[in-house]
């Protein structure tokens, strides 16, 4: 039943989502992959649209005009200026898009970048979209954020909290938890059939056989060992300030990271405008652009769509090869 089209939602109305859509169609539209915007209409400016009823007619209107699958907002949106009673249209596009990629009727979805502060003060009770796509469309284990970019790979084990916080909460079930599920991730999504995954240390220098700090030892060192023992190619604790070299990044397939911005920082300064976060775990297919709302530039014409463009083409890239394993 599974359609070749991509579920992209509208995110945050009133920063950049409706204006990078229209760029990402105006970029691909010739050669696709194709996908529908599952939004309000009035986001979209300056491009032909086409008003579906189902994500069945996404394909046959995509070279011509971007298909949209029509979600109203309550409030009139004005760039830069979110409103909170336009929470709930927001939470609704992502949650049609897992509908639609759950029963087949879209190859996977595409996110548009959230304004998180906005959705928790209507009621949102999630960190980010991660957590709720979780919740949504989860499988057997938590789902993980991966980043990609050309070359460099990265999954943070903790994530959306406070730094003092996600050093409590490290631990080593978790750690191999998250390297379980980067393994099968590259081997069923990526085509990479034996990954190899380096493990940062959380501290500096991996600790310096624990004179600054014994986590590296007590909490790392131990899961790496673990993720080894099940057949995993893993190494590791290794000093994170010389993990992202080009030297280093071309020994591995992934980086497991110990925390947030060890993660994100060495993939936004590679490749701002072209990373990827895809999660991994999840029973559909999810990408997203790798940055924000951009409410100082909305309504401007300056938002570059090459992220959403590279999460388009990855989303794309992973559905067929799921579907390739599930034919083999």
């Amino acid at each position: 039943m599974t359609t070749d089209s991509l579920a992209v939602t509208m995110g945050e109305p009133s920063g950049i989502g409706g204006e990078i859509a229209a760029k990402a169609w105006r970029a691909i539209r010739a050669a696709g992959p194709s996908f529908f915007f599952v939004g309000d209409p009035d986001l979209l400016q300056d491009i032909p649209i086409s008003i579906i009823a189902s994500p069945s007619e996404a394909s046959r209107h995509f070279r011509e005009a971007l298909p949209v699958l029509p979600i109203k907002l309550p409030a009139r949106s004005y760039p830069g200026h979110p409103d909170p009673a336009n929470a709930q249209a927001v939470i609704r596009s992502i949650e049609t898009a897992v509908q639609l990629a759950l029963s087949g009727q879209a190859s996977g979805i595409v996110t548009n970048p959230i304004q998180k502060s906005v959705l928790t003060a209507a009621g949102f009770r999630h960190p980010g979209h991660t957590e709720f796509l979780g919740e949504l469309a989860g499988g057997d284990r938590p789902p993980v954020m991966l980043l990609a970019c050309p070359g460099l790979r990265v999954v943070p084990v903790t994530v959306h909290m406070a730094l003092s916080e996600a050093v409590r909460s490290l631990k080593t079930a978790l750690i191999v938890e998250h390297g379980r599920t980067v393994a099968e991730a590259l081997g069923g999504d990526f085509g990479i059939a034996a990954p190899r995954i380096v493990v940062a240390g959380l501290n500096p220098h991996a600790g310096e056989a624990g004179t600054m700090g014994r986590e590296d030892i007590e909490i790392v060192a131990p899961a790496v060992a673990a993720l080894r023992a099940a057949g995993i190619d893993a190494r590791g604790p290794l000093p994170a300030d010389t993990l992202f070299t080009p030297r280093a990044r071309a020994g591995y397939d992934c980086a497991l990271c110990m925390y947030h911005d060890q993660a994100l920082i060495p993939v936004k300064t590679l490749d701002m405008d072209g990373g990827v976060n895809v999660t991994l775990g999840l029973s559909i297919v999810r990408t997203s652009p790798d940055h924000g709302t951009a409410l100082d530039i909305a309504g401007r014409d300056q938002a570059d769509p090459g992220s959403l463009v590279a999460a388009i083409r990855m989303a794309a890239e992973i559905a067929t090869a799921r579907a390739r394993g599930a034919s083999a």
